[in-house]
């Protein structure tokens, strides 16, 4: 058992927790609790971290079961976790690799329906869009290289597991891999406030992808303008526009509504 948090398997999950460089590096990311641990791909499961408190509920050790573990002391978890009050199970998992065309090509052969996510900022935003992504049966979310990273652990806790099955793409060029879905027949939607068109009022049963902006600024004007229309979501009262992963919801799930009659 695991009893001091100078061990260096602890050194290494506070880092992996703090530091985006030392996850590529690795190119690893950690996840916390029973949900996230029972939905682990088993095939890229490297290690699971268990504090005594867990690991005394028999149910908890049949979970364990074929899967390399380690046995920590209560304190010293409480000391490595990431979260205020920790579920007792900490697992490290290999990262996702995807391509740009992979957001591109549903499993089931329908038409792509993708995210374009340029420069988001909020952990919470990003992590509720790939939850809503799943849900609504998007292909994919491109981000631009500047977007939080999506291996961050308050991202990983908000997505609920649709870290595990929803294909993403940090673009080095957002603008250029933009252009190459439009030649693909992409159809392009920014969400803008100064959009011409309600985003109810589009089509959005052909090849489509939505973008959506940084929180404050919103989409940069050159990004903007590579859209084939500008889609605003009608606000009432003094309310300027809605936060960047409600917005998302309302435009994908307008899309799933359409494309299931």
């Amino acid at each position: 058992m695991i009893t001091s948090a100078s061990n260096s398997q602890m050194k290494n999950i506070v880092q992996l927790n703090k530091k985006s460089r030392e996850r590529s590096r690795q190119d690893v990311f950690l996840v916390e609790g029973v949900k996230m641990f029972r939905e682990v791909p088993k095939d890229r499961l490297l290690q699971v971290y268990v504090s005594e408190s867990f690991y005394k509920e028999e149910k908890h050790q049949k979970l364990l079961e074929g899967c390399p573990w380690e046995l920590v002391s209560d304190s010293v978890f409480q000391a490595v976790s990431d979260t205020k009050t920790p579920q007792g199970v900490i697992c490290m998992v290999k990262q996702f690799h995807y391509s740009l065309e992979d957001l591109i090509s549903p499993a089931k052969g329908e038409a792509p329906l993708c995210m374009a996510l340029e420069n988001l900022q909020d952990p919470g935003n990003l992590g509720t869009i790939l939850r809503t992504a799943e849900g609504a049966g998007v292909s994919g979310v491109l981000l631009s290289r500047e977007s939080v990273d999506l291996y961050n652990p308050k991202v990983i806790r908000s997505t609920m597991g649709s870290i595990y099955r929803m294909p993403f793409f940090y673009s080095q060029d957002l603008r250029e891999d933009l252009k190459k879905w439009k030649s693909r027949g992409i159809c392009l939607y920014a969400a803008h406030l100064k959009g011409s068109r309600p985003y109810d009022e589009a089509d959005y049963r052909q090849p489509a992808a939505f973008l959506i902006g940084n929180e404050s600024q919103g989409l940069t004007e050159e990004t903007a303008d590579l859209a084939d229309c500008r889609i605003r979501i009608p606000m009432e009262g003094q309310v300027e526009s809605l936060n960047a992963a409600v917005a998302s919801a309302v435009l994908m799930y307008e899309a799933r509504r359409q494309r299931r009659g």
